[in-house]
């Protein structure tokens, strides 16, 4: 089964909104996804509720951001900021890129990496470019969260982000130090993957969650011991330094001639992010710590793209054509999860927060960040890489589509 002839566009369009209007029959923003050459047509409406944090409710009236949207100001303060990364998984590059983007702007960092600094996990990226961190005046040191206190004995920071824990037990030692040291301002990254699915996509803040998951029961925790507290929501990622496989998948299939095989009916939506623009809407809530307290921001990008979409894009970076086969998981007895690196739903979020809240701006362009990546995999060695495919193989004898050798 090959690729769709005709490749659908994602319109998005938004409404603006009177903030000092009472809250009642909002314009709504509408999502159109429009197939050229053929007769289907669909599109979803969505109030343009934009939404704060409440215990009682997630949902309250666009002009509760009023007050609190960021304006055009001097000379930025110089913060103290501590940054507590994770040691594996897609999260740690965010907070390398985070990392040097505050010294950039001139604020002190330190970051605190889970774990010792000789484990074979340091031996991947981001870890193994941290000389770029401490070559811009940053320090990086290694240990357990849960002794924070120790290893930073007597220091005081402005603000501290958890970018390690997903639940109360990993991140209350560390939300509790904060607290007791006189910590600011306490940013933790959570996951977008929280949100209830829903049958009127994006995920926007404020739309229900899964109540027992750990990263809620964290944001609810943080909003009842700090005065000032902030949580962000990330999707899938892409960028440099990235030690968790998006782009490289398809690129693995691509260079190799081999078919890309994505569940369902590859038009899916999903929102896929250069990890620059996570960074960049955290440095606005360092900067802007009044604004963004007591909020939760999608971090991601304005811009959703489909499975075959993604296919398609990875394959233009590498200047290549691409054969895509739909499947069924079921009907071919695999677990979607191991087969491929998204979840086989529409799963995507609009950061209409952080753009009302914070004046942030997305820059991901994925054309053209693809192209980046896919020569840095190059560069690497990874197109010539050897490398088995046997779950993949699994699916086409299923299908009984053959692959050239």
């Amino acid at each position: 089964m090959a690729a769709l002839a005709s490749s659908p566009s994602l319109l998005h369009s938004s409404s603006s909104f009177n903030s000092s209007s009472t809250p009642s029959i909002s314009p709504v923003s509408r999502i159109s996804l429009k197939f050229p050459s053929s007769s289907l047509s669909s599109s979803l409406s969505i109030s343009p509720s934009f939404l704060a944090f409440s215990l009682n409710s997630r949902r309250v009236s666009p002009n509760s951001y009023s007050s609190t949207v960021v304006q055009a100001s001097g000379a930025v303060e110089k913060k103290k900021v501590l940054i507590v990364n994770t040691n594996s998984g897609g999260h740690a590059v965010i907070g390398f890129y985070f990392a040097k983007e505050l010294l950039g702007s001139g604020h002190d960092v330190t970051v605190l990496t889970v774990g010792e600094q000789s484990s074979d996990k340091m031996k991947k990226t981001p870890f193994t470019r941290f000389s770029e961190i401490t070559g811009a005046g940053g320090r990086t040191v290694w240990g357990n969260p849960a002794d924070v206190g120790k290893i930073l004995e007597g220091e005081v920071f402005d603000a501290v982000l958890d970018n390690n824990g997903k639940d109360l037990d990993s991140v209350s030692p560390v939300a509790d130090w904060a607290k007791s040291s006189g910590v600011k301002q306490f940013l933790f990254i959570s996951s977008a993957g929280i949100y209830k699915p829903t049958d009127e996509p994006p995920h926007v803040e404020g739309d229900a969650v899964k109540a027992d998951a750990g990263h809620v029961l964290v944001e609810k925790y943080i909003s009842e011991i700090f005065g000032n507290w902030a949580s962000f929501r990330p999707q899938y990622m892409i960028g440099s330094g990235n030690n968790k496989d998006c782009e490289e998948w398809f690129f693995d299939r691509i260079v190799r001639g081999r078919p890309v095989l994505i569940p369902g009916s590859g038009m899916q939506l999903t929102n896929i992010s250069h990890v620059r623009d996570l960074s960049s809407m955290l440095t606005l809530a360092v900067q802007n710590p009044a604004a963004a307290s007591g909020h939760i921001f999608n971090c991601v990008s304005d811009r959703a793209v489909t499975l075959d979409g993604m296919a398609r894009l990875c394959a233009k970076a590498a200047g290549s054509s691409v054969e895509i086969v739909h499947y069924d998981p079921k009907a071919v007895g695999v677990d979607a999860k191991k087969a491929f690196p998204f979840r086989n739903m529409h799963f995507y979020a609009e950061p209409r927060a952080a753009n009302e809240i914070l004046g942030w701006s997305a820059t991901t362009n994925l054309p053209e960040d693809l192209k980046e990546r896919y020569e840095e995999y190059v560069k690497i060695g990874r197109d010539k890489k050897e490398m088995k495919f046997e779950l993949d193989d699994k699916i086409l004898e299923s299908l009984k589509v053959l692959v050239a050798a």
